[in-house]
C-alpha cells in the first residue's frame, strides 16, 4: 500500500483509544446492579438519558411524607486509595468507599439519602473492571438505602495512564426542615459520642502510601502480623455507612431534638471537623483513651513515625462518626447504637472555647 493511501484510510474512535462496543457492553453489564437499589420512587426505565426520582408522597408506597422538604447535595471522591485498588487488582469494594464519602456528610444534618450517581474515568474501558467498581457502588447503596439511579464512565487515554482511574459519587437527599441539625441548639455541657470506624476509611492515603510502600517496602501481598492481615486487605477495608443507623436513632425522637449536631470524621480528623458543626465560642474536652484505636494507626504512627498530633489531624483515629446529644439521653443513645450494630463510645463534653483552641485533650 502506498503511503498516501495508508494516509486516506479513514480513522475510527476506536484507533483514537475509545471503545464505543466496549462501553455499551459495560453499561449491560451494570443494569443490575442499578436495578437493585430501585424503590418504589424510581420512575422510567434504565439507560434513559437522565434518571427520575418522585419527591411526591403517595401514603400507600412511601413511608415517609416531608411537609417542607429541603434537598441537601454533596459530592466526594475516594482520594488516592484508588491507587491501592489499582495495585492490588480489586475493584470491588472501592465503590463502596465512593457512596459512604457523600451520604455520610449527608445525613450530618438529619437529611435522608435519596440518590446516587457515580462519574468513573479510565484509561481504557475493561468492561469487567468497570463493572467490578459499579459493583461496589452498587452495594454501597444498597447500604445506605438510597438509589443508584445513573452515572457516567469516561474513557480517556490521553488522560490517564495504563492502569489509572478516577471516581467521583454524588449524593442528593431530603430534610424536613424544621428537622434540619445545624448545630445551633448545642450547649454547654452536651455530650459528645463517638462511633467506631473501620480503619482508616479513605482518608490520609499519601501519608499511608509514602509510610508503607515508600519508606518500608512493603507491597499490599504483605501480611503484617501486627495488623492480622495482609496489607493491602487493611489498606482497602471500606468506609463504613452510618445512614441506617444514624436514620433509626433520628426516627426514635420524633419530638424532641436530642441529637444537637453530628459530623463524619473524614479528612482532618476530630479536630479539623468537629468544631464544624459547634456554635462560635463552644470547643470539646475529648478523653483520647475514650476508644480503642485500631492497629493501623498505630501501626502508621510507629514506623512513619508521625507525631501524635498529626496522626489526629489527618486520621480519624478509630472515631468515624460523632453525635453531639442531650447529656440525660447520653445513654439510651449508647444503647440504641450498639443495638443497631454500632459501637459507641462516650468521648467527652461540648465546653466553653479557650481562645483559638476549640478541642482540648485529656
Amino acid at each position: 500500500m502506498k503511503a498516501n493511501d495508508t494516509a486516506n484510510k479513514p480513522l475510527t474512535y476506536k484507533q483514537a483509544g475509545v471503545d464505543i462496543q466496549a462501553g455499551d457492553t459495560m453499561v449491560d453489564q451494570i443494569k443490575h446492579l442499578c436495578q437493585r437499589t430501585y424503590g418504589p420512587r424510581v420512575l422510567g426505565k434504565y439507560g434513559g438519558f437522565a434518571g427520575m426520582f418522585r419527591l411526591d408522597f403517595n401514603e400507600k408506597i412511601f413511608a415517609r411524607n416531608y411537609r417542607e422538604p429541603v434537598l441537601i447535595a454533596c459530592t466526594d471522591g475516594v482520594g488516592t486509595k484508588i491507587k491501592v485498588a489499582a495495585q492490588m487488582k480489586k475493584y470491588d469494594t472501592i465503590g463502596i468507599d465512593l457512596v459512604a464519602m457523600s451520604v455520610n456528610d449527608l445525613i450530618v444534618q438529619g437529611g435522608e439519602p435519596l440518590l446516587f450517581l457515580d462519574y468513573l474515568a479510565v484509561h481504557k474501558l475493561d468492561p469487567h473492571i468497570t463493572t467490578e467498581m459499579v459493583k461496589g457502588v452498587s452495594e454501597g447503596c444498597l447500604q445506605a438505602g438510597t438509589a443508584l439511579l445513573g452515572g457516567e464512565t469516561a474513557e480517556m487515554p490521553s488522560v490517564y495512564a495504563p492502569g489509572e482511574f478516577d471516581m467521583a459519587g454524588f449524593a442528593v437527599g431530603v430534610v424536613e426542615r424544621k428537622k434540619i441539625l445545624d448545630g445551633s441548639d448545642v450547649e454547654i455541657g452536651d455530650s459528645i459520642i463517638g462511633l467506631a470506624s473501620h480503619g482508616l476509611h479513605s482518608n490520609g492515603y499519601a501519608l499511608v502510601r509514602k509510610i508503607c510502600f515508600d519508606k518500608l517496602g512493603l507491597s499490599p501481598d504483605d501480611h503484617v502480623a501486627e495488623l492480622g492481615s495482609t496489607l493491602g486487605m487493611e489498606l482497602l477495608r471500606p468506609t463504613r455507612i452510618y445512614v441506617k443507623s444514624i436514620s433509626e436513632i433520628l426516627k426514635k425522637y420524633k419530638v424532641k431534638k436530642i441529637i444537637k449536631a453530628m459530623s463524619h470524621i473524614t479528612g482532618g480528623g476530630l479536630p479539623g471537623n468537629l468544631p464544624r458543626v459547634l456554635p462560635e465560642g463552644m470547643g470539646v474536652k475529648i478523653k483520647r483513651s475514650a476508644w480503642p484505636v485500631p492497629p493501623i494507626f498505630h501501626f502508621l504512627q510507629t514506623h512513619g513515625p508521625v507525631d501524635a498530633d498529626e496522626m489526629f489531624d489527618v486520621f480519624n483515629m478509630g472515631i468515624g462518626y460523632v453525635l453531639v446529644v442531650r447529656p440525660n439521653f447520653t445513654r439510651s443513645i449508647m444503647t440504641g447504637l450498639r443495638a443497631l450494630g454500632e459501637k459507641p463510645y462516650f468521648l467527652g463534653k461540648v465546653k466553653k472555647a479557650s481562645g483559638e483552641t476549640l478541642i482540648e485533650w485529656s
